[in-house]
C-alpha cells in the first residue's frame, strides 16, 4: 500500500512539473518536429504554471518526507515482513525524478538555447524601409520568442527585429519592396500565436 502511494507520489509529481513548462515546451517540440503551427497549443496552461509548481513542490517534498522521515516502532517490527522495495521505490530513483521535475520546470528560462540564431538582411536601402509594432497573444516565455523570430526571420528584407513575450510583441524593421505587413502576419500566425494588431513606427 505505502509502495503504491510513493509510486503515485512520484507520478504525480513528474505529471505536474511536466504541464508547468507544456506551454514552453511544445513550441521546441514543434521546431525539432518542423511543424510550427502547434507552437503555441498549450499557451492556455500559463496562468496555471504558478499553481502547477507549487503541487509539484508540494508533492515531491512530501515524497521526500515520507522516505526520510524516522520509521516508527511498529514500522521497524514489520520491516521483516515486508519485501525489499523496488528501485522504483528506491530514494535513488526519487532523486533522479527530483532532479528531472527541477528541470522541467526551470525550462522556461533556457527554451531559447534551442532555436538557431535569426539571421537578420543588411539594409540596402533605408528609404524603403517601414518599422511595425505588432501586438502578439500567446507568447509565454523566451522560446516563444525565439520561435517567432525564427518565422519573422525567414521572410526577405528583414533588417530589424525584436520580439518580447513580456511586452507581447515584435517590432520589425523591413524592406517594403521585398516584404509587405501582410507576410510579416501570416509568419507570426504560422507559429499559432495570433497578431492582435499592428502600428507603423515609421
Amino acid at each position: 500500500m505505502k509502495n503504491k502511494k510513493s509510486s503515485s507520489l512520484v507520478i504525480t509529481s513528474v505529471l505536474t512539473a511536466i504541464s508547468a513548462s507544456l506551454c514552453c515546451i511544445t513550441p521546441v517540440l514543434a521546431l525539432l518536429a518542423g511543424s510550427s503551427g502547434v507552437a503555441a497549443t498549450f499557451s492556455w496552461l500559463e496562468p496555471f504554471r504558478p499553481w502547477l509548481i507549487g503541487i509539484t513542490v508540494v508533492v515531491l517534498s512530501f515524497a521526500w518526507y515520507q522516505k526520510l522521515r524516522p520509521k516508527t516502532e511498529e514500522e521497524i517490527a514489520c520491516v521483516c515482513d515486508e519485501e525489499k522495495p523496488s528501485f522504483w521505490q528506491s530514494k535513488k530513483f526519487l532523486g533522479i525524478v527530483t532532479v528531472f521535475a527541477v528541470i522541467m520546470l526551470a525550462f522556461p528560462f533556457y527554451s531559447d538555447t534551442f532555436y538557431p540564431e535569426t539571421k537578420l538582411s543588411e539594409s540596402e536601402n533605408v528609404n524603403l524601409e517601414s518599422t511595425y509594432e505588432i501586438n502578439i497573444t500567446g507568447m509565454t516565455c523566451t522560446g516563444c520568442e525565439e520561435h517567432v523570430k525564427l518565422e519573422i526571420g525567414k521572410l526577405p528584407g528583414i533588417s530589424g527585429l525584436e520580439v518580447s513575450y513580456e511586452n507581447a510583441n515584435a517590432v520589425v524593421t523591413f524592406d517594403e519592396s521585398k516584404t509587405d505587413i501582410e507576410q510579416v502576419k501570416s509568419a507570426v500566425n504560422k507559429t499559432g500565436y495570433k497578431v492582435e494588431s499592428v502600428n507603423k513606427s515609421k
